[in-house]
C-alpha cells in the first residue's frame, strides 16, 4: 500500500466516517444520559438535549424492546399513566393492577428485579388504584433508593440495586401515610390515596394526597389532603403543611363562618416541582370538598386551587397564589409547575409557569409569587344555586393569551354543513350559554334549561400530563383539549351525599327532537368546532404564542360520518390526555385516542419541529399514548420510551430507537 493511500485512508473525513460506524466509538461520542425524575428534572422541564433521533430519521424508529406487565396483578391494566425513570442504565417503573415496581435493563427491557406489596382489602377500597404515575429516585453518591406510594397509601423505600426494602427507613422500609397526619384516618376505609410520584429534593421526600375521582362527594367533612416531608434516610416526618389551615394559621380567615372545620380534600394529587437553590417546593393544590359545589367552603377558602411555595426543609409557607377563588368548575391545578430562568425585558428572571385546566398559563416570579405580567381581578357572573357562595371577582391572565377556548358562543358551534349548524343551534337552546370561562353551573331544569353549556370541561384544557420546556429557546409546550360539557347541579340522593346540590350529568325535560340531555353532540359529532386537541408553543420571554397545531389524526367517527360525505375536513386533532417531550430539535407526543392507520387500528407517535410546529415524522403504535414520553442515551443509542394502552389493548411500555448500523 502506498504512503499516499495510507494517508488517504487515515484522513480526518475517513476517520470520522469510520468512528460514526463503530458502536464503541459512537458510545464514547454520545455519553449515557439519565431521566432521574418524573419530569426529567426537579424543574419539570420534560426536556433532553439529544438529537440522534431527529426530523430526518424519526419515521425510521423501530421497537427496541417492549415490556407488557399483564401478569403483574390479578388482572391486566389498560391505562398505565407513568413516566419511567432511568439511572445508571437501569429503568424503573410502577406497573400492573397491584402497583408493583420493576427495574429493567434500559437497553433490552429485561427484568433485573421486582417488588410487590399486596395490600389486600385496603387496596381494594382505596380511591386511587392501578399502577399510578411512577416513582422517585434518590442518591447521596453512595446509596441509591427508589421511593413510591402504594395504592393503600404507604410510602416505600427500596434499594435501587436490589429492590429490597430499606430496613432503616420508617418501619422496615415502610411508612403508613394514614398515620401521623394530624387527623384521624380509618386505616381501611379512610378515603385518601395517591396516584402521583413523591418529590425528592434536598434529601426530603415530599408526599401529597388524592381522593376519590368524582363530582358527587359522599360527605363534606372528608379526609384532608395534607402534604408532608420525610427524611430520605430515616423516614422521620420533618414537617406537615395544612392545605386547609387550622385555626390561628395563615389563611384560616379566608373561610367564612368556620367552614375550614367542615371541609376536606384540598390535596396535592398532581406532580410537584422544586428549586433546591431557593429551597422551595411548589405545591399545586386542588379544591376542598365539592368540585362544583361550595356550600361547606364559603369564602376564598385557601389554599384551594392555589400554587403554594413551601420551604423544602421545614414546610413553612413562603408565598401562595390562588388561581381561582372559591372554584365551582373543578379547575384543580392538575400538573407540575414548570420552573425556568427566562430573560424578560433584559433581566434574567426566575419564573414558575403553571399550566391549567382553564387554558391559562400563570407565569409568576418563583421567589415571590408575584405575576410577571398583570393578572387583574375582574367581575364574574353569579349563579342560581340556592345557598351557594359566589366569588364576586376572579383573576384574569393577560399574558400569555389563553392557549385554548374559554367560554362558548353560537359562533363556536359546529358548522360543517348548514344542517349541522341548525341542529347545533337548536341543541344550544336547551342550555344557558357559558359565554364566560367563569359562567357558573346552573340548576338542572330551571326555566326549562338543562344547565350551562361550558368550555373548557372539568378535565381541561390541560390536565395531569402538563407541559414541557426548552431552556435553550425559552419556549413552553402544552397539549390541551377542546370539549363542551353540561355544567348543572341538582339535589342528590340523600343516601349518597350530604350536600344540598351536586353535579348533575343527566336528566332534563323530555326530549322530542332526538337530543339527549348531558350528551353534547349533534348526530354523534362534537357540538363545538375543532381542533379537539392541540399543542401550543408559548414564548416565555415575551408571553406570546409562537405556534399552535392540531394534534392527533381526525377520528374515524368524524372522517367517515355520512353527514360529512364529500366534505374535506382538515385534521381535527383528538381530545384526550397527551404529555409532550422536547429534545434538541423536536416536540414529541403520542395520539391520545385510537385511529385507523393503513387499515390497522392504533395510534401514531408524532414529532414536530420545535421552532415551527411543522410535523416531521410519525411512528405507528398499536394503542394510544397513556403515559408521557421520555428519552435517554445508552450505549451510543438514543431511546424513546412511552406507555401505551386502551380499548382492548392492555398496557405496555414501548422503547423505540433507530436501526443499528
Amino acid at each position: 500500500m502506498s504512503a499516499v493511500l495510507r494517508r488517504s485512508l487515515l484522513s480526518a473525513p475517513f476517520l470520522a466516517y469510520l468512528l460514526a460506524k463503530t458502536p464503541l466509538a459512537r458510545a464514547a461520542a454520545a455519553p449515557n444520559t439519565e431521566w432521574p425524575t418524573y419530569g426529567g428534572n426537579l424543574a419539570s422541564h420534560r426536556y433532553a438535549p439529544l438529537d440522534q433521533i431527529n426530523a430526518a430519521n424519526f419515521s425510521d424508529l423501530e421497537v427496541a424492546w417492549r415490556f407488557k406487565p399483564d401478569a403483574f396483578g390479578p388482572r391486566p391494566e389498560f391505562n398505565m399513566q407513568s413516566t419511567p425513570l432511568v439511572a445508571k442504565g437501569v429503568l424503573y417503573n410502577t406497573v400492573g393492577a397491584r402497583r408493583d415496581v420493576v427495574a429493567l435493563d434500559a437497553a433490552t427491557g429485561e427484568i433485573i428485579w421486582m417488588h410487590r406489596m399486596d395490600e389486600g382489602e385496603r387496596a381494594e377500597r382505596a380511591p386511587r388504584k392501578l399502577s399510578g404515575r411512577g416513582l422517585s429516585y434518590w442518591t447521596d453518591g453512595k446509596e441509591e433508593r427508589i421511593f413510591y406510594g402504594t395504592i393503600g397509601y404507604r410510602l416505600i423505600a427500596l434499594d435501587a440495586r436490589t429492590g429490597l426494602r430499606i430496613p432503616t427507613f420508617g418501619t422496615g422500609g415502610v411508612i403508613d401515610l394514614k398515620l401521623d397526619d394530624d387527623q384521624q384516618i380509618d386505616p381501611l376505609n379512610g378515603e385518601i390515596g395517591l396516584h402521583a410520584t413523591p418529590l425528592v429534593a434536598r434529601d426530603t421526600v415530599i408526599v401529597g394526597a388524592a381522593h376519590t375521582v368524582g363530582a358527587v362527594p359522599a360527605v363534606h367533612k372528608n379526609v384532608v389532603g395534607y402534604v408532608r416531608g420525610f427524611d430520605a434516610r430515616t423516614g422521620r416526618r420533618k414537617w406537615i403543611f395544612h392545605t386547609i389551615p387550622k385555626k390561628g394559621e395563615f389563611g384560616y380567615d379566608t373561610w367564612l363562618g368556620g367552614d375550614a372545620e367542615e371541609s376536606g380534600n384540598a390535596g396535592v394529587w398532581s406532580q410537584m416541582s422544586a428549586d433546591e437553590e431557593l429551597g422551595l417546593a411548589y405545591l399545586p393544590v386542588e379544591l376542598p370538598t365539592g368540585d362544583s359545589n361550595g356550600h361547606f367552603r364559603r369564602g376564598a377558602a385557601l389554599f384551594g386551587e392555589s400554587i403554594v411555595a413551601v420551604d423544602i426543609d421545614t414546610g413553612v409557607r413562603r408565598w401562595h397564589y390562588q388561581t381561582v377563588h372559591h372554584g365551582l368548575w373543578d379547575f384543580d391545578l392538575p400538573c407540575a409547575p414548570i420552573l425556568a430562568d427566562v430573560p424578560i425585558d433584559g433581566k434574567l428572571t426566575k419564573v414558575i409557569a403553571q399550566p391549567t385546566k382553564q387554558n391559562w398559563l400563570y407565569v409568576l416570579d418563583r421567589a415571590t409569587g408575584k405575576p410577571i405580567w398583570p393578572i387583574p381581578e375582574r367581575k364574574v357572573p353569579k349563579g342560581d344555586v340556592p345557598g351557594e357562595y359566589y366569588a364576586p371577582t376572579q383573576p384574569h391572565v393577560t399574558k400569555p393569551p389563553a392557549y385554548d377556548k374559554q367560554g362558548i358562543t353560537e359562533a363556536d358551534l359546529i358548522d360543517w354543513t348548514p344542517e349541522l349548524k341548525a341542529q347545533a343551534l337548536k341543541l344550544a337552546q336547551h342550555y344557558n350559554m357559558g359565554t364566560s370561562l367563569f359562567s357558573p353551573p346552573t340548576v338542572l331544569d330551571k326555566d326549562g334549561k338543562w344547565g350551562t353549556l361550558s368550555v373548557p370541561v372539568a378535565t381541561g384544557g390541560a390536565n395531569w400530563p402538563g407541559g414541557s420546556y426548552d431552556p435553550e429557546s425559552h419556549i413552553l409546550y402544552v397539549y390541551s383539549k377542546t370539549q363542551a360539557q353540561m355544567s348543572a347541579t341538582s339535589p342528590p340522593d340523600p343516601t349518597k351525599s350530604d350536600f344540598d346540590y351536586v353535579v348533575s350529568r343527566g336528566g332534563g325535560p323530555a326530549s322530542t327532537d332526538g337530543f339527549t340531555p348531558g350528551v353534547i353532540q349533534v348526530q354523534g359529532l362534537p357540538v363545538i368546532k375543532p381542533p379537539y386537541g392541540r399543542i401550543t408553543a408559548i414564548d416565555l420571554t415575551k408571553g406570546d404564542i409562537v405556534w399552535q397545531v392540531a394534534h392527533g389524526e381526525t377520528p374515524d367517527e368524524i372522517r367517515n360520518h355520512p353527514a360529512l360525505k364529500g366534505i374535506t375536513i382538515p385534521r381535527t386533532g383528538q381530545a384526550g390526555l397527551a404529555g409532550t417531550l422536547v429534545t434538541k430539535t423536536l416536540v414529541i407526543a403520542g395520539e391520545p385516542a385510537f385511529t385507523t392507520v393503513n387499515g390497522r387500528r392504533g395510534a401514531m407517535l408524532r414529532a414536530y419541529d420545535k421552532a415551527t410546529g411543522q410535523e416531521k415524522g410519525a411512528v405507528y403504535m398499536p394503542a394510544p399514548q397513556t403515559g408521557s414520553p421520555m428519552t435517554y442515551m445508552l450505549g451510543g443509542q438514543q431511546y424513546l420510551v412511552i406507555a401505551i394502552g386502551g380499548g382492548s389493548y392492555s398496557s405496555e411500555l414501548v422503547a423505540f430507537r433507530l436501526p443499528k448500523a
